[in-house]
């Protein structure tokens, strides 16, 4: 099993943590990823940190889709990838109707279709076999709309060929993750939970693996971990994050978060923590995290307790985990355990 960090995005003000990323290059951790949201972009941090490392593989999770043209989006990935000699991992999502709509101001309309459409463009582009015409229910390359001038012609990238660009897919929905199965290396869940691997995910992983006819698949989880020897301590550390997830994105009706908790189980506590957080009463959902929930996609507790907790994680098909870490002491406890 490899390990990766995950550095997520900041608040307020845009920072990297250099020399987090230095060491984690210096320790052998095979990955790390930045994230985004509507704040600080993924691409810029990840820039920074890759010119001061050198073997770390610098992944994106995510690069919003709708954010970004596919054109742009593969422009980046064939720029980044040959300034850091092959690191590069892309790391796409749909990210919501929220953030597709409210902050981006793109339709969130079609995500299967949306997504199939613009990794076919990205891969067309990056293998640079011949100019690209997509003519697809979402994209069109060159664009033939109503108000076209008619100008556009197709096109091929002016670099090189960059066809082995590992493209992983941010899913949470079972057809989502069917679809990241068929055409992408990897996947990048969050909130996932191994010991529900077999009974939620691996019928639509396995739908997809063979559709493509594939067995190699990269599932490359981030993972909460809080280590201190207050177990109370660790679990209110994440009662915040997961009732922000669980409880306040999205709608009523329409929050894959809560749709997951649902899966694992925890249907009435899903119900309960959305209608808590969604009425202003935060602190209240908070407080109605299940620790057998944040148990189930975190690792917390003292470092004993999570040795003895990783043997779940460790016998599931996770190939890549992908540790939320911001210091240096959990990093190298972590490489300790592992």
């Amino acid at each position: 099993m490899r390990l990766g960090i995950m550095l997520g995005y900041p608040s307020k003000r845009m920072t990297a943590p250099l020399e987090l990323v230095q060491e984690a290059d210096r320790l052998g951790v095979w990955a790390v990823w930045t994230a985004e949201s509507y704040g600080s972009d993924a691409v810029s941090p990840l820039a920074w940190v890759g010119s001061h490392t050198e073997r770390i593989k610098l992944g994106t999770a995510v690069m919003q889709i709708p954010g970004r043209t596919p054109a742009n989006t593969a422009m980046t990935a064939m720029s980044l990838n040959q300034l850091s000699n092959g690191r590069f991992l892309l790391g796409l999502g749909l990210s919501g109707p929220q953030v597709a709509e409210g902050w981006h101001g793109q339709s969130y309309a079609k995500p299967l279709s949306r997504t199939r459409e613009y990794v076919s463009i990205i891969r067309a582009i990056c293998k640079r076999e011949q100019p690209v015409v997509h003519h697809g229910n979402v994209y069109q390359v060159p664009y033939s709309g109503a108000d076209a001038t008619g100008l556009g012609k197709p096109l091929k990238s002016i670099l090189d060929a960059e066809p082995n660009i590992p493209i992983y897919l941010a899913a949470i929905g079972p057809k989502n993750i069917e679809v990241a199965a068929e055409i992408a290396e990897g996947w990048l869940p969050i909130f996932f939970s191994p010991e529900k691997y077999d009974r939620v995910f691996r019928p639509h992983v396995e739908a997809g693996l063979a559709k493509a006819g594939k067995s190699e698949f990269d599932i490359a989880p981030t993972v909460p971990i809080v280590i201190h020897d207050d177990l109370n301590f660790c679990y209110n550390a994440l009662r915040p994050t997961l009732a922000l997830y669980i409880g306040g994105m999205g709608a009523k009706g329409k929050n894959f978060y809560n749709d997951l908790a649902r899966r694992y189980g925890y249907e009435a506590e899903a119900e309960e923590i959305q209608d808590l957080y969604l009425a202003g009463k935060k602190e209240e959902a908070m407080a109605k995290l299940p620790a057998a929930l944040i148990d189930e996609v975190a690792l917390v507790g003292s470092a004993a307790r999570i040795k003895d907790r990783l043997s779940i994680w460790k016998n599931s098909p996770v190939t890549t985990m992908n540790f939320a870490i911001s210091d240096l002491r959990t990093l190298r406890a972590v490489m300790e355990m592992m």
